[in-house]
């Protein structure tokens, strides 16, 4: 007879474990997971293409800034209103612009490298001082009207966002905000602020890529110059040569790298003399770089207008607002949101730069003490000059003025300036006895000579279409 095998007790310590094991499996499967994300990232570290990436990245600084800052709210409106008015055909613009804009702002940049002075500095050491203050004080004048368009198209386009939003409080809160970042917060955090910032300019491009484009169409129009001479067509060209090549980015440039020489420790005159050939080399890939990431940003701004709001007949658009707001049932939701998140975000970085580049200059005309690396209470004329701008821009909005008459009224005083600048920036970074070894050669002084001409003759085109 067969007996029945005993089964013996299940072993306590055994059960234990198993179950120790089980409880412990998701932490074991996440630490895993953590080791060998760090192996991946420590991989992709190594690697030369991201290693340079990164390199570059640190390397950008204010040519990044104030290629982004040139594509402000009032830049973005005019840009839209290329592409809705004449769909293409003024793509090519952003071709021409580009080098002709990055070749200025390299002679500034290379001003403030070799001279450790600011452009208005360097105006009045070398050039006549009642020049200066008529083109520090128009500069003045135009950047304020410039902020208060700026400001009211941040506001417009929150209230796109959040429609129930209050016009009034959004345009303190804004100003309010521009203030306090300026004033409070340390020059290397707020360099930091900026740079990052720039980068909301992809946004643009992102949302040209959302809407289906006629590829062929735009690379025709790109390649093959197309013009026309009736009076909106010339002061549309006018409007972008302007608002590409504008003077509030000479003096903001020139400053930037003085600030970011300060930051590395040379606190005097004299140790910012010269400037080496390393730091000139990481100083135009910084200045190609931002210029022509912001004439990409344009060349993408006008090809979504023009794909959209040019093809449907919607041809009038008088603020950046209003592109977005008439690509929502055009384009798209993510396209309109994508254009008017980049609207308050641009309008975040240029303020500062338009407010900080008139004290730059009348700081620096009058002998002020300035700096965003003082504090508040070591330069109370510089910082009053950026508060007095902000706020004249602030109180513009409430004021019945056509935000389009404002930045007429800036294009007029900017038209003036322009071309006396560049003048003297031309012929400053051409002088061996300021720029020693670092002078122009003939071929930068010669497009140097053909911006300035460039720049007279759309000067006065336009301010005489807008006058008379």
């Amino acid at each position: 007879m067969m007996t029945r095998p005993e089964l013996k007790p299940p072993d306590r310590e055994h059960s234990g474990h198993l179950m120790e094991r089980i409880a412990g499996a998701p932490a074991v499967a996440l630490e895993k997971t953590v080791d060998e994300s760090k192996k991946i990232v420590s991989a992709i570290q190594g690697r030369k293409s991201v290693k340079k990436a990164e390199d570059f990245w640190h390397m950008l600084g204010p040519g990044l800034t104030t290629g982004a800052a040139d594509d402000d709210p009032s830049g973005i409106a005019t840009y839209s209103q290329a592409g809705a008015k004449y769909g293409f055909q003024w793509l090519w613009l952003a071709s021409l612009t580009f080098p002709l804009m990055a070749v200025i702002q390299e002679m500034c940049a290379r001003i403030g490298l070799v001279t450790g002075r600011g452009l208005a500095a360097n105006i009045k050491k070398h050039y006549s001082k009642n020049v200066l203050y008529l083109c520090a004080l128009l500069l003045f004048a135009a950047n304020s009207f410039n902020i208060g368009a700026d400001l009211g198209a941040m506001a417009k386009a929150t209230q796109l966002l959040i429609p129930r939003t209050n016009f009034t409080l959004l345009v303190f809160f804004f100003t309010i905000l521009s203030l306090l970042l300026q004033i409070f917060i340390s020059y290397k955090r707020y360099a930091k602020y900026l740079k990052y910032l720039a980068l909301i300019l992809i946004s643009y491009i992102l949302s040209a890529l959302l809407i289906d484009l006629d590829w062929q169409d735009i690379l025709l129009h790109t390649a093959l110059p197309t013009m026309s001479f009736d009076r909106d067509s010339i002061l549309l060209i006018t409007g972008v040569l302007g608002t590409t090549i504008s003077p509030y980015l000479f003096f903001w440039q020139t400053s930037q790298e003085i600030e970011e020489e300060v930051l590395a420790g040379k606190q005097s005159l004299k140790s910012r003399l010269g400037a080496t050939d390393d730091e000139i080399k990481k100083m135009r890939s910084d200045v190609w770089s931002g210029m022509f990431f912001s004439n990409l940003v344009m060349f993408f701004i006008i090809a979504a207008c023009g794909a959209t709001l040019y093809a449907h007949g919607i041809t009038n658009i008088g603020t950046a607002a209003d592109a977005a707001a008439a690509l929502r049932p055009l384009a798209g939701e993510s396209a309109y949101l994508l254009f008017a998140i980049g609207i308050i975000g641009t309008g975040l970085l240029a303020i500062p730069v338009l407010a900080g580049s008139a004290s730059y200059a009348l700081a620096e005309s009058f002998s002020w003490r300035e700096g965003l690396y003082l504090k508040l209470g070591k330069a109370h004329a510089f910082y009053g000059v950026i508060i007095i701008s902000t706020l004249l821009g602030l109180v513009s909005n409430f004021l019945g003025l056509d935000p389009i008459k404002a930045l007429i009224y800036s294009a007029i005083a900017n038209g003036i300036v322009a071309p006396v600048v560049l003048m003297l920036i031309v012929s400053l970074s051409s002088n061996k006895k300021v720029m020693g070894e670092r002078a122009n050669s003939r071929l930068v002084k010669g497009i140097g000579w053909l911006v300035t001409i460039l720049m007279t003759v759309a000067s006065l085109a336009s301010i005489t279409l807008l006058i008379f």
